[in-house]
């Protein structure tokens, strides 16, 4: 799944390929045309629920937008472990067990892996992840800059954009409200795994 700068310059291209101005694009997605500029101008997260709208009016597929492959609901789906709540804001105790197992229809890619889900939690991620959405996690101990990973910081999880600078790691959240975390020797923490993507009311 492509991180907020990586749909934007996406998107930045296929405009410029087609031609079309910030002006009509905000005119074919409903939006004024400051809005769509402060995403091209990275000064505001891109939101993964405009991403239809988005697609739509440069003729592109949401999934080739978002970097993900299409569900196949032909196929069976693979049962994945939902595993108790994970903070987006002020973090909470992450329950560590299984609340149940969930069908996940993707992907082909990540056949091999470990996959979990969490149920995320507050607004520190708004707009890019909704509160109660449900994050697909793969399990990996690392992460590259500007991807979202789920962290595990003194017993308590928390869903963050995760930054790298010299051996400082910082975990930072969509919402300007909401610092920064540093992660160091004296203020250590676990990442749990990369948010491959997200989806709303599972149940």
């Amino acid at each position: 799944m492509r991180s907020s700068e990586e749909i934007i310059d996406y998107l930045n291209q296929l405009k410029e390929e087609q031609n079309v101005s910030i002006s009509e694009l905000a005119r074919r997605v409903g939006m004024a045309k400051s809005g769509v500029s402060r995403y091209f101008n990275h000064t505001r997260e891109f939101p993964i629920n405009r991403a239809p709208s988005f697609a739509k009016a440069l003729h592109i597929k949401t999934e080739d937008l978002l970097g993900i492959e299409p569900i196949n609901r032909d196929n069976p789906p693979r049962m994945i472990p939902l595993i108790g709540t994970i903070a987006m804001g002020a973090p909470i105790t992450a329950e560590q067990n299984i609340e149940k197992y969930i069908p996940e229809y993707m992907m082909d890619r990540y056949a091999d892996d470990t996959l979990f889900a969490l149920r995320c939690q507050g607004s520190s991620m708004y707009p890019l992840i909704p509160d109660g959405a449900i994050a697909t996690i793969r399990q990996q101990s690392d992460v590259e800059d500007g991807e979202i990973a789920a962290v595990l910081i003194n017993g308590e999880a928390t869903l963050k954009k995760v930054l790298h600078v010299g051996k400082t790691v910082v975990l930072r959240p969509a919402n300007p409200e909401y610092k920064d975390i540093i992660l160091d020797k004296d203020h250590p923490g676990t990442i749990l795994g990369k948010m491959i993507k997200y989806e709303m009311n599972f149940d």
